[in-house]
């Protein structure tokens, strides 16, 4: 009888697969706390693949971004199609993210994805988002123009459609200014919610 000799035990060694990082699309309109979008990008680079939308009016605040956030404005939805079957840039953008975050999100576009209107690439984007995944905005607007009734009204309107908004700063006595948050504080709120959703996946 032959005997087959042991083999000679392999090394394994061990190996780690970093997790895949979230898609998220960040996007920016025109008021003044568009200076703080970089940041913003920043925050989010360090934990997700991001790439970012950015209305004509919020160009006049953002100056600089991550060089490894690919950045869109309303030009490229135009240069990205020629002829029917061409892919759709809003579409793609739509279909690529997991997570969309408006930050800030001005009372301009505020009434405008409200109303439904879709007339420049955000809200495009927003007009073909699928409601299944989250999208955050960050309101940011005047104090006077944060307490308008209009602002009730709008706000109402998004919240029925699903999305999470993250409200503007408080004073010390409480009272809401129309001050965006801040971007870490945007970053850790959609990333709690993010770890949250995780956790309840089933294995």
């Amino acid at each position: 009888m032959s005997v087959i000799p042991p083999s000679t035990p392999r090394r394994f060694e061990a190996t780690h697969v970093a997790p895949r990082k979230p898609q998220v699309l960040l996007a920016a309109c025109g008021c003044v706390a568009a200076v703080k979008f970089e940041v913003l990008c920043k925050c989010f680079s360090q934990w997700a693949e991001v790439r970012a939308v950015v209305t004509k009016a919020s160009q006049k605040f953002v100056t600089e971004f991550p060089k490894s956030v690919p950045v869109y404005t309303d030009e490229y939805e135009l240069l990205s199609w020629r002829r029917l079957g061409d892919p759709v840039l809003h579409i793609d953008l739509a279909n690529w993210a997991e997570i969309m975050v408006i930050a800030p999100l001005s009372a301009d576009t505020l009434a405008k994805i409200a109303g439904g209107f879709s007339n420049n690439l955000l809200t495009c984007v927003v007009r073909a988002w699928d409601y299944s995944k989250p999208l955050f905005v960050a309101p940011s607007m005047g104090t006077s123009t944060w307490k308008n009734p209009f602002t009730d009204q709008h706000l109402a309107a998004i919240n029925d459609l699903g999305m999470n908004i993250i409200p503007p700063q408080k004073t010390a006595s409480g009272h809401t200014t129309g001050a965006m948050a801040e971007p870490e504080s945007i970053y850790y709120n959609v990333r709690f919610y993010y770890n949250a959703k995780m956790q309840k996946k089933p294995d």
